[in-house]
Formats: structure tokens, C-alpha cells, sequence
């Protein structure tokens, strides 16, 4: 199996509002780097969106180490969230549906087809490419204002 390195960011101006995501994919020698907008959303959902884009550049299964600095993303993995929610049919422990289903169901079906392996980083701090990534979705957001 190919080994991946993705780091990942999603940001929003305004919690909704416009936002924007970024991710930079490496394999081997090769670094490539990615980024969307979406003119209303919100931070959690650029954050999911942005893991979503990066694997879904891969070509064939892999073993990732996916790197983020959302609790959100990352704790749903770890702590096992993500079982639980399928077993409740995307309900969360107080009985309410799960907020962003969709998007959680995309990096389900992802995460079945590859090997991942979620890294939390501190987000604003002295990781490079956790910056770059952050660099990449303000950008997004900034690139899109009249």
C-alpha cells in the first residue's frame, strides 16, 4: 500500500458564512497542494470538507497519515464517534440527527477504502504545512470577496 501524508484546514469568515479549505497532499518526493471555497458554510464543514477533497485524490487505497487541527474531525475517529453515530442511524447521544451526515458519510466511505491514520496538530502554531493549509482556505475566502 502507498504511503500519503495530508494535512488539512478548513476556515470560515463568519461561523456561517463564506469559507474556504485547503489541504497538501504528499507522496514520495512529490508535494501537491489543494483548495476550494463555498460561499456559505461553516468551519466544521471546510474542515470535513477539506479531508474529503484530499483523499479523494487518491487514486487507489492507501495507508494516510492525515493531519488536522479540528478536534471535530479528528475525535470523531479517535473516540470512535463515527461507530456510534452508524449504529444509531446518524443520531448523536441526545437523540438529535448528526450535524454535517453527509459530509460524515463521504470521509466514512473514505476511510473504509483506505488505511487512515488521524493526527490532531495545534492549529496557529509552529506546524508548516498545518499553516500552509491555513494559509490555502484564507486565501480561498479571500480570494472570493467583492
Amino acid at each position: 500500500m502507498k504511503k500519503v501524508t495530508i494535512y488539512t484546514d478548513g476556515a470560515c469568515s463568519g461561523n456561517p458564512g463564506a469559507g474556504g479549505w485547503g489541504a497538501v497532499l504528499f507522496y514520495k518526493n512529490t508535494m501537491k497542494e489543494i483548495s476550494g471555497f463555498n460561499p456559505e458554510t461553516t468551519n466544521n464543514q471546510m474542515e470535513l470538507t477539506a479531508a474529503i477533497k484530499a483523499l479523494e485524490m487518491l487514486k487507489e487505497p492507501c495507508e494516510v497519515d492525515l493531519y488536522s487541527d479540528s478536534a471535530y474531525l479528528v475525535n470523531a475517529f479517535l473516540e470512535d464517534w463515527i461507530t456510534k453515530w452508524q449504529l444509531n442511524g446518524f443520531k448523536s447521544a441526545n437523540k438529535k440527527p448528526v450535524q454535517n451526515a453527509e459530509l460524515w458519510k463521504s470521509i466514512i466511505d473514505l476511510a473504509n477504502l483506505h488505511k487512515i491514520n488521524f493526527i490532531k496538530v495545534k492549529g496557529h502554531a509552529d506546524n508548516k504545512y498545518n499553516n500552509r493549509c491555513d494559509e490555502l482556505a484564507t486565501g480561498e475566502i479571500a480570494k472570493h470577496k467583492n
